[in-house]
């Protein structure tokens, strides 16, 4: 179906015949003025796909705008390395270190402008967050609604607080409604899922439609090539129901897609929904109309507690079921964000004990913090555990262990083996610690894993090998490097999860040009592997040491990984 008849019989579905072809009469010059990017014809993906996940800020020198910082060290240091670059919320905001966009439309310009971020786009390419479900209530458009200006005026979701909303999920522990006093004097309390700052946007108004539809196609101007929908699962309300995952909220997501498909067609859209994995890959669709990347949100909480526990049991199971919808979709791999580690996607994989006890607690010993959330009994349980993913993979009461580096390079391993697209964030690849003057600036627990690094003073570490940063970054580039050089990797080729005992993760990967295994001593002890019966035969390369080894007599260190082909 062309993608026009898609976009307004969407329309129709999401606000009815009338409502809807009135939506469209709006949205079709919005969609004929935008510039048209035409296809490369290469397809969606590739196994040279490599995503930094980062801050405006998150690099810092003294005298120059923080994008531009983080430009020069990017060019310096990761050509040939990453291939895209992530930039979490890097609008003007009031809080949630960029979550509450004052201006979807402006740069912050404390960090630079829109022309610092052509520059980066001309060396990488660009993934920008759209803020879906929110604004800040510091924000000219709240205000406008407050004062009850023209196309404002449904901006916000109006609730009466006697209203029964126990079905509704919580993702925090806070008050799902927030009072506001309006200009003329009346007293109001609108739906804000995540603060009283974060004013829920109410998609049931046409002209708060059409205002972020505006800022996407300007996002799309601006060179993303994939557009992180954030919190997207929580966009429409509907009384009575959980308010997630809602059929409304899908069929907006595909109303993006299909206007993509007219403007833009190479563009990505990566839904990011911290859910379980079933829900989570729903927002595939039916592989061609909805998102092309979903978050792999199961892979950070479930890698951890294999590491914790020195087995892989349970990783293995789950990583055999990752299956695409199509070969236009695939998984955003990553271990570590700017968030923590949620466990919400653990559900139904692990019990409750294995989060409450063996995660939380390892967390808690390495230096960590718990977030919790509310649940529909009044109790409350953890969703999220507060600490680098470094000092996650770190063994508790060992400070100074030798083997830390090994054992987070293990962990990075696997991640970047499976199916999908890798994506680091920026604290990993350069070995951040817990940031603890941080924490204790803020009170907030996320502030742990959101350092702001001097660029000088990562690049003298880095130029140290015995420094911490150096034995993490040196490796993992090289890995990546690597990596990126394999047809086997490519992130829809095809793969199948060895069964090797428990100490040992592995994975084969198949493409026309390649086949490769990729396996990982998880442990701290020796361990000794027979690859034969998967089909390795005779001397294979180590692609990682450039050895040639006999599949039949494999010898893993501790946490040592190593990648095989053919």
């Amino acid at each position: 179906m062309e993608a026009k008849t898609r976009a307004k019989d969407l329309l129709v579905e999401i606000y009815g015949p009338d409502k809807g072809q009135a939506a469209w009469d709006r949205i079709a010059p919005l969609i004929e003025s935008a510039p048209r990017q035409a296809s490369r014809g290469e397809g969606f993906f590739s196994e040279k796909d490599v995503v930094l996940i980062t801050y405006g800020d998150s690099i810092r020198r003294a005298g120059q705008a923080p994008l531009q910082a983080l430009h020069g060290f990017a060019a310096e240091y990761l050509q040939g390395v990453i291939s895209a670059i992530h930039f979490l919320p890097f609008f003007p905001w009031s809080s949630d270190d960029g979550f509450s966009v004052k201006d979807f439309m402006q740069i912050d310009p404390q960090l630079g402008d829109w022309e610092d971020v052509a520059g980066i786009g001309r060396d990488f390419d660009l993934m920008f967050d759209y803020v879906v479900n929110h604004v800040s209530a510091q924000s000219q458009w709240f205000q406008n609604y407050l004062a009850g200006r023209a196309g404002f005026a449904d901006l916000a979701i109006e609730m009466d607080p006697a209203t029964d909303l126990s079905m509704v999920t919580r993702p925090r522990a806070l008050p799902l409604l927030s009072p506001f006093q309006k200009s003329s004097g009346e007293e109001v309390n609108v739906w804000t899922t995540f603060s009283d700052d974060q004013i829920d946007i109410n998609y049931r108004s046409i002209d708060v439609l059409i205002l972020m539809l505006e800022a996407l196609l300007l996002y799309v101007a601006n060179g993303a090539r994939f557009i992180r929908m954030d919190a997207i699962a929580y966009l429409w309300k509907e009384i009575g129901t959980t308010c997630i995952h809602l059929p409304q909220t899908h069929a907006m997501v595909k109303l993006f897609r299909a206007i993509f498909d007219i403007v833009a067609p190479d563009t990505i859209i990566i839904t990011e929904t911290n859910v379980p994995h079933a829900e989570n890959i729903s927002y595939f669709g039916n592989g061609r109309d909805e998102a092309q990347m979903v978050y792999n949100f199961t892979l950070p909480p479930l890698l951890f507690h294999a590491f914790v526990t020195g087995d892989t049991t349970e990783l293995s199971r789950w990583a055999r079921g990752l299956t695409l919808a199509s070969p236009d979709t695939t998984f955003f791999n990553f271990t570590a964000s700017h968030d923590g580690i949620g466990v919400r996607p653990l559900e139904g994989i692990l019990p409750s004990e294995a989060v409450d006890k063996t995660l939380a607690e390892t967390v808690l010993a390495n230096g960590g913090q718990i977030s919790y959330k509310n649940n529909p009994d009044g109790t409350q349980s953890p969703y999220e555990l507060n600490i680098t993913y470094v000092d996650a993979l770190g063994v508790p009461g060992r400070k100074d262990d030798p083997q830390h580096p090994a054992r987070f390079l293990a962990a990075q391993s696997i991640q970047y083996a499976l199916p999908g697209v890798p994506a680091t964030y920026i604290h990993s690849l350069l070995g951040s610690r817990n940031w603890y003057a941080g924490l204790e600036q803020t009170g907030r627990a996320r502030t742990i894993n959101r350092e702001k690094l001097d660029v000088e003073t990562v690049v003298a570490e880095l130029n140290d090998p015995g420094s911490f940063r150096a034995r993490i970054f040196s490796p993992y580039t090289r890995m990546i490097r690597t990596r990126t050089r394999q047809p086997a990797f490519h992130p829809n080729a095809g793969f199948e999860i060895l069964d090797l005992g428990t100490q040992v993760f592995g994975i084969k990967r198949l493409s026309s040009d390649q086949t490769l295994w990729a396996v990982t001593n998880i442990t701290d002890q020796p361990a000794r592997i027979d690859l034969t019966a998967t089909g390795a035969d005779g001397k294979l390369q180590d692609l990682i040491s450039d050895a040639m080894l006999d599949p039949s007599a494999l010898e893993l260190e501790p946490y040592q990984f190593i990648w095989l082909s053919s």
